[in-house]
């Protein structure tokens, strides 16, 4: 066995004790000599998987006296906000967002803390575009790259989605800047101007700049934070206004990071067949699965309804800006879309990051993040459930963030330049709503450690919020 394996052995033994009150909130764990003796372990990996348990709040280490179980909070419930449906309308997007993505505040609450060292995954990806820009093709610098991209990289994509249960073959994808280019491009593919187009609420608030800047409509579908859309809901609206394309997550959807069944995918692959709908599927978060990385609905996909649109700015580095996109039978309109709008992408970019898939690197790291996010995710709970008042918290199994639901008579969108004040960015909750719902909510990312000082600015919100303990007395009541 592995030292990797060994220590994650050892972490879900504890763990599962831990769930099972084999030891209780308060009481000391086995020495770290006693575990090492009687798990046959080194002390590198006893420590190790200590330090996975004391990041996500399930024990504490109390100096020269040993490690003890954290005593729980009350168990945090998931968020029970629904979206009302409405008739299709013109979107606005608020003057908010922008403020919040000039502050490069999207995934962290704290972006002015820098005291964060790369991950090897990101060193070893640096050093393979720098090998591919010192040995460049003869005079290729004089050329464009395809309007599809590079060739190399499309493979390995190709050879990524088939681990993933879907075939997809090179010449089926187009390379992109980014997740959100390859969106823009399946609106423009499948939609004009005027067209209704179904999204998630609450749901990516980029695809609400998308729909404004195309002048869509949008029809809003209320998504439950742990299985994604509501199918039934959708199938009410199509049958009362004319929908012309439903963008969806159904793997670890933003805010909440929710995942659609199985069966909850054949449903609407069907609803899209029944109604002639494009089914524009935003897969951008499907690799971060913690324990399991799901198939994307694409691999369902029997008669080319599927736009799928995905990126590596998730899972691997948002400054990358390198996406991609399988158009259906949209596909050829994608690249004349492409070649409009965009011309060609970086052919060195394209061939380093074909080379960092090729050799495993990429795959490496992600086996890296997803236990690092989970252990993330498992802090922030243990922190959000010593909040004072009724707070729910997502469960997700995957992405970077929770979705968090606050006492009603909290407005998070008075909070934000109070909470600026303080040096801290929230991202309220009627930013992930095309009609300004959700106000008592906002998402909370994990996708950076937490260092200190993001936990000392995550403890301001409570006071900000007005949160007290009266009001968790109305929990039971909802």
């Amino acid at each position: 066995m592995s030292e990797q394996f060994r220590y994650e052995a050892l972490e879900t033994w504890l763990e599962q004790g831990i769930r099972e009150q084999r030891w209780r909130g308060g009481e000391r764990l086995p020495s770290i000599r006693a575990l090492c003796r009687d798990r046959r372990l080194s002390k590198a990996t006893v420590q190790h998987a200590l330090q996975r348990l004391e990041s996500r709040g399930l024990i504490e280490a109390r100096p020269k006296a040993g490690h003890f179980v954290a005593i729980r909070p009350p168990s945090v419930q998931q968020p029970v906000s629904r979206a009302r449906i409405e008739a299709p309308h013109p979107v606005t997007v608020s003057e908010l967002l922008l403020d919040i993505m000039g502050r490069n505040a999207a995934f962290d609450l704290l972006p002015t803390f820098t005291g964060t060292e790369p991950p090897s995954g990101i060193v070893a990806l640096n050093r393979a575009i720098a090998r591919a820009l010192r040995r460049p093709s003869q005079g290729s610098y004089q050329y464009y790259d395809e309007p599809a991209g590079d060739a190399g990289l499309r493979e390995q994509l190709s050879i990524l989605m088939a681990r993933r249960g879907c075939r997809v073959g090179a010449d089926e994808l187009c390379i992109t800047s980014g997740c959100q280019n390859a969106l823009f491009l399946a609106l423009m593919a499948s939609c004009k101007r005027g067209d209704v187009v179904a999204v998630e609420s609450p749901g990516f608030y980029g695809v609400m700049q998308l729909l404004e800047y195309l002048e869509l409509q949008v029809i809003e579908i209320p998504a439950a934070v742990d299985t994604g859309m509501d199918l039934d809901a959708l199938d009410e609206v199509l049958r009362r206004w004319p929908v012309r394309a439903c963008i969806v997550s159904p793997s670890f959807a933003t805010p909440g990071g929710a995942l659609m069944p199985e069966v909850g995918k054949q449903r609407l692959l069907a609803l899209a067949e029944e109604f002639d709908l494009a089914v524009i599927e935003d897969d951008i978060y499907g690799d971060t699965g913690f324990t399991s990385v799901p198939d994307p609905l694409k691999a369902l996909d029997r008669n080319d309804r599927v736009i799928l649109c995905s990126s590596f700015s998730k899972s691997l580095s948002r400054d990358l800006r390198l996406g991609w996109v399988s158009g259906a039978r949209w596909h050829r309109k994608i690249l004349q879309t492409k070649l409009v709008t965009q011309l060609a992408g970086s052919r060195y970019l394209q061939q380093g990051v074909a080379a960092f898939l090729a050799d495993g690197s990429y795959a490496a790291h992600l086996r890296r993040l997803r236990g690092d996010l989970r252990a993330r995710r498992d802090h922030l709970r243990a922190i959000l459930g010593k909040w004072p008042g009724e707070v729910r918290v997502s469960v997700p199994q995957g992405g970077l963030a929770a979705w968090v639901e606050l006492p009603e008579q909290v407005d998070t969108l008075a909070a934000y330049p109070l909470a600026l004040e303080q040096g801290v960015v929230i991202t309220p909750g009627p930013l992930f709503s095309a009609s300004g719902q959700f106000g008592n909510c906002l998402r909370i990312s994990f996708a950076h450690p937490w260092h200190p000082a993001r936990r000392e600015a995550l403890a301001l919100l409570p006071r900000i919020f007005g949160l007290t303990d009266a009001q968790r007395g109305n929990a039971g009541n909802r």
